[in-house]
């Protein structure tokens, strides 16, 4: 009998031990399918920093680095430096990547390393109890921002994407979610091309997965969903920011 479904290779066959509902799961199997397809497991090294993801070296059969908060972007750096023919990638939530870690992002892509980075984004801070995050949702209401967000004191979302897709080392920043079948397929693709690029030395490249996060929104995982495309989807358009590989397209 032909087997048309498994998991893969580049998982573990640990249970995943996120939230009923969170996303992250689907997210860690793409980037083990896109590992599988490529061959590239052997040489493959992810980073996972504080958050959520921390749990990463857990779930991959490649070779996992701790990073402090927010610092995956420089020891990732580091790692690609050291051994050029690694394949490295950094696994990113929104408040670990958009805030403490903001200043390693934003140079590592101005740089140009060349280097692969899976930012999801569900609008607050997971690990930590909900509180609110660079990325919340003006008037959202999070454990820090219990009447809703203040943009006029908190100031503005953070869009990581159009933000990264000025600079010059930037080789694709694409906003992708894996709310249906549709979109998990669309995701697949731009994950794949991320890491296509890092094979063919283009330079840094971010793919963007608007996530939920049931736990903290206080939402059943069907109702996080619904609001991930009410709320998140108009402030964080899907779609691609820039990918050289087109001619420098963005939006």
């Amino acid at each position: 009998m032909a087997v048309v479904f498994k998991r893969p290779h580049a998982l573990t066959e640990r249970q995943f031990s996120y939230c009923p509902g969170c996303t992250h799961g689907i997210i860690h199997r793409l980037v083990a399918e896109t590992i599988d397809e490529l061959g590239i497991e052997g040489r493959t090294v992810g980073v996972a920093p504080v958050g959520c993801s921390v749990m990463c070296y857990e779930f991959f059969n490649c070779d996992m680095v701790e990073a402090a908060h927010g610092r995956a972007p420089a020891v990732a750096t580091g790692l690609k430096r050291a051994c050029p023919d690694n394949i490295v990638f950094a696994y990113q939530g929104d408040g670990d990547l958009a805030a403490i870690g903001m200043c390693e992002t934003v140079h590592a892509a101005a740089r140009g390393e060349n280097i692969t980075v899976i930012f999801v984004n569900n609008a607050i801070y997971g690990m930590t109890g909900g509180q609110m995050a660079p990325t919340s949702l003006p008037n959202q209401v999070t454990q820090t921002s219990p009447y809703g967000r203040d943009v006029k004191t908190a100031g503005y979302p953070i869009r990581v994407c159009e933000m990264l897709s000025t600079l010059d080392g930037v080789a694709l920043a694409q906003r992708v979610t894996v709310d249906s079948v549709k979109n998990v397929l669309i995701a697949k693709k731009a994950i794949r091309k991320a890491f296509e690029n890092q094979l063919n030395g283009r330079g840094y490249s971010i793919i963007e997965v608007v996530s939920s996060c049931p736990t903290n929104w206080g939402l059943e995982p069907n109702e996080a969903l619904d609001w991930l495309r009410s709320n998140m989807l108009p402030y964080y358009p899907l779609g691609v920011y820039k990918d050289i590989s087109e001619g420098g397209a963005s939006k």
